[in-house]
Formats: C-alpha cells, sequence, structure tokens
C-alpha cells in the first residue's frame, strides 16, 4: 500500500487499523515477507501516541528496523515449525494495545497507562495490561488481573520504602500496610473529610480483593459461583487502575518531598 507518486506506504489514520497493519506486517517481516518502511511508519505513529506505545510489545518498542526485530524476535523459536511459535507470539503480545484501540481508548485507561509506565516495575505494566486486555473476552480473568495490579504495586510500594511484606498477607493487608507507609490510613489524618476518602479507598481495596476470591478466575467457585459480566469487570478494572495510579503518584510524591527537605 503505497502513497501516490512518492512511493511511500499509506499508514492508516485510524490507531486501531495501524497497529492491525503493524501486526500482520510485523508476522510478514519475520517469515521474509513484510515491508521495513511500512513496519518504520506505523510504529513511529502508535509511537507517538502516549497510551498507545506503553501497550506496544517490547520486541516493537525496542526495535526501530526490520533486521533488530527479525534478530529479537528469532529468540522467541527457530529451526522447524518456529514461524508458527513466533506467529503466536505476536499475535499474543499485540492483544492489549488492540484491545485498548479497539474499544476507543478511553481518557482513564490512557492516564492510568501513561502514569503506571513511570513506575519502574514492569509487573505492574503486565498486569494493568493483561486486566485492559480481559475486560471484555474475559471479565472474571479482568478481576484476577485487577486484584494482581493492586498486589504488586502494594508490594513494591513496602520493598521500596524499606519495609516488608509476607506472603501470608491478602490484597487489604498489603494495601493497609502501604497505607501506613504512605501516610494514607485514615487513623493517620485529623481531618473528617481525609478520613472518608481514605476509608473509602480501604473500602474499594477490600472489595476488589473480595470479588478475586469469590468470583475471579484465581480459585475454583463451585456452584454458586456467579460469573462477571464486561461492565462488572470494566468497573473494577478501572477502579483498580486509579487505586494503584493513586498509591504511585504518593509514592513519587513522598520521595520528592524528602529530596527537597535535603539541605
Amino acid at each position: 500500500m503505497t502513497n501516490g507518486d512518492f512511493g511511500e506506504p499509506n499508514i492508516p489514520n485510524d490507531l486501531f487499523e495501524c497497529a492491525m497493519l503493524l501486526k500482520n506486517n510485523i508476522i510478514g517481516l519475520t517469515t521474509g515477507g513484510g515491508s521495513e518502511p511500512e513496519y518504520k511508519l506505523a510504529r513511529r505513529k502508535l509511537m507517538e501516541d502516549p497510551a498507545s506505545k506503553r501497550l506496544l510489545p517490547e520486541f516493537v518498542r525496542f526495535s526501530n528496523d526490520a533486521a533488530s526485530l527479525r534478530s529479537t524476535l528469532s529468540s522467541v523459536a527457530s529451526g522447524a515449525g518456529s514461524w508458527a511459535v513466533r506467529r503466536g507470539h505476536v499475535v499474543e503480545a499485540f492483544k492489549p494495545v488492540l484491545t485498548f484501540l479497539e474499544a476507543g481508548g478511553g481518557a482513564a485507561d490512557a492516564a492510568i497507562t501513561n502514569g503506571l509506565a513511570f513506575y519502574d516495575a514492569p509487573a505492574v505494566q503486565a498486569f494493568w495490561a493483561k486486566a485492559l486486555d480481559r475486560r471484555t473476552t474475559d471479565p472474571d480473568g479482568a478481576i484476577t488481573a485487577a486484584s494482581a495490579l493492586l498486589e504488586e504495586v502494594c508490594k513494591h510500594i513496602i520493598e521500596d520504602s524499606g519495609a516488608k511484606w509476607e506472603s501470608k498477607w491478602n490484597v487489604p493487608k498489603l494495601y493497609s500496610e502501604a497505607a501506613r507507609v504512605l501516610k494514607l490510613a485514615p487513623s493517620q489524618h485529623q481531618e473528617e473529610v481525609f478520613k472518608t476518602i481514605l476509608g473509602n479507598c480501604q473500602s474499594v481495596v477490600q472489595t476488589i480483593g473480595s470479588l478475586r476470591n469469590k468470583s475471579g478466575d484465581a480459585h475454583a467457585g463451585g456452584r454458586s459461583r456467579v460469573p462477571f459480566k464486561p461492565r462488572h469487570a470494566a468497573l473494577t478494572v478501572n477502579l483498580a487502575g486509579s487505586m494503584a495510579l493513586f498509591l504511585i503518584e504518593t509514592w513519587q510524591a513522598r520521595i520528592e518531598e524528602q529530596w527537597i527537605s535535603v539541605p
């Protein structure tokens, strides 16, 4: 697909279509086909969109030409039957960004995606991408990923503060410790409005942890199990993402305050 007399690839303006084009082109490039100019232009367009950039596979973000892309993907599989393995790897890796863009890439999703990306914890971004990816197709799995996102953020903050967490702690307990470290526990404040807000935050985390245990896919639920609808998963994922971002931004603010206070 070329653009007029210049012979340049014609890249779709729609980001979802652009991501689909990029995915298919990468599959072609790994088998001796594809187009390097098309790869570069489609990649650049998606990399210029902050939300899309955060959800692109690492092999796209760190490969700015066909040679480096092929080299990276060759490590996934080589030899007989490797094409199918690499193809499956590419398809799976593109699911988060395609799901995000197909859903319209909401402002809330983008804000949380960008905020989480600034925290140096790949597992945090991975759980967020998984939660986004599963909201519509696997609501129970999205609930589990949302809970895991909060668990991961709390553990990182506790560790970064120099404190320790125990393997037996559940999500509410981990949040309680992280909140103490960040001075977000209701008992650490006198103003009623802050006590109320922080108490509600605590309730949200406790509820998400409870949902994971009762209806997520982390545990068997028996005959009484009631599966989630996509709208339930979307609400839970958005709440978990907002809480995760709040914790990370608070931690970053505490670090900045410490630097400012150093003479």
